[in-house]
């Protein structure tokens, strides 16, 4: 099944973007008659029935919508931009696959680059909420510093992934399930003691992702696949 993306059809919008409409008439060849399974990346599902086959502008006709089930749980990882675009893009895309709902970018003291696109990365996550067949795009918030972010957190179950050798708890064991949960995972030189002492004030448990010495984008997907297994295997 091929998942179309588009975020407005609430609003009366019943046709795909550019984009999109390429894709479904002209890689997909599509045409007037043939359904459609739309998401509007809010927790809907929509079927739907092709009345218009233009690449610029393929309009469609709904014809049922369906709610998806509410999660029990939320999951927030807020994640220092890495040096290389495309190891924080891997980490959005895979994230989104196993399940995310909001993805904050943070500048550390030891962030190596605080500047990100986005858009792009906006792009990456609609791209893997279409593949895998999700119906929610997780909020993905512009690059802010820890300092400002810790405040606005609300989530239940708070963590701080950092590599100390006297930190033996793992967030697998740390984390219960059915609960909203937010995961701060910092840059390659990992939190400055300053911003650990700050984020244990801020109501944050250090944790553990295991043994091995993980890269940022692998901790920052380690702790979201975590937090998924907690949540299945009940």
């Amino acid at each position: 099944m091929n998942l179309f993306y588009q975020p407005h059809i609430a609003e009366g919008i019943h046709h795909l973007d550019l984009e999109e409409s390429r894709h479904c008439i002209k890689v997909l060849r599509r045409k007037v008659g043939d359904s459609l399974v739309i998401t509007d990346g809010k927790g809907f599902f929509y079927d739907a029935i092709i009345t218009v086959a233009s690449e610029k502008e393929c309009r469609f006709e709904i014809k049922k919508s369906t709610a998806a089930a509410t999660p029990s749980f939320q999951i927030h990882i807020a994640i220092s931009p890495t040096k290389n675009n495309e190891r924080i893009e891997w980490f959005v895309e895979k994230a989104v696959e196993f399940g995310i709902h909001r993805i904050s970018l943070i500048e550390c003291d030891h962030t190596e680059r605080a500047y990100l696109k986005s858009d792009r990365l906006r792009k990456v996550a609609v791209s893997a909420m279409k593949q895998s067949l999700k119906p929610q795009l997780p909020l993905i918030d512009e690059v802010t510093t820890l300092k400002k972010l810790l405040p606005s957190i609300t989530a239940q179950q708070r963590f701080i992934a950092y590599v100390d050798s006297n930190n033996p708890l793992h967030l697998q064991h740390a984390a219960v399930a059915a609960q909203s949960y937010c995961v701060l995972v910092g840059p390659e030189g990992d939190f400055s003691r300053d911003e650990l002492e700050q984020s244990v004030v801020a109501g944050f448990q250090k944790v553990s992702l295991g043994q091995s010495r993980l890269r940022t984008e692998t901790a920052g997907l380690a702790a979201c696949h975590i937090l998924n297994l907690v949540n299945e295997v009940r």
